[in-house]
């Protein structure tokens, strides 16, 4: 089982930048790759970033240029954490970002969600 817990959301004027955090623990090791979503309210969540194993990123067309996501793995390997470096920021970034791992098998985890929230 992993468990994924996400710090860092909150409220940023246009142009801003925050750094959200996503620090799993439990089965990492079998952590195939891990992302961010957001949602908003009336859509469905969407991939904002994603990173695999061997570091390799993709992001959405909206965040290319402005958004990285990044990984970090604690020395004795009982945790790992997911940034995302989120500058420029914009209104329309507004929306809960949820943490995402896919295990080798193919099992999918969530984070609680945070919020984030862009005024102009």
């Amino acid at each position: 089982q992993v468990q994924l817990v996400e710090s860092g959301g909150g409220l940023v004027q246009a142009g801003g930048s925050l750094r959200l955090s996503c620090a799993a623990s439990g089965s990492i090791s079998a952590i195939n790759f891990m992302g961010w979503y957001r949602q908003t309210p009336g859509k469905q969540r969407e991939l904002v970033a994603v990173i695999t194993s061997a570091g390799n990123t993709n992001y959405a067309d909206s965040v290319k240029g402005r958004f990285t996501i990044s990984r970090d793995t604690a020395r004795d390997n009982a945790r790992k954490t997911v940034y995302l470096q989120m500058n420029s920021l914009k209104p329309e970034d507004t929306a809960v970002y949820y943490c995402n791992a896919v295990t080798l098998i193919g099992t999918i985890h969530w984070g609680q969600g945070t919020q984030v929230t862009v005024s102009s």
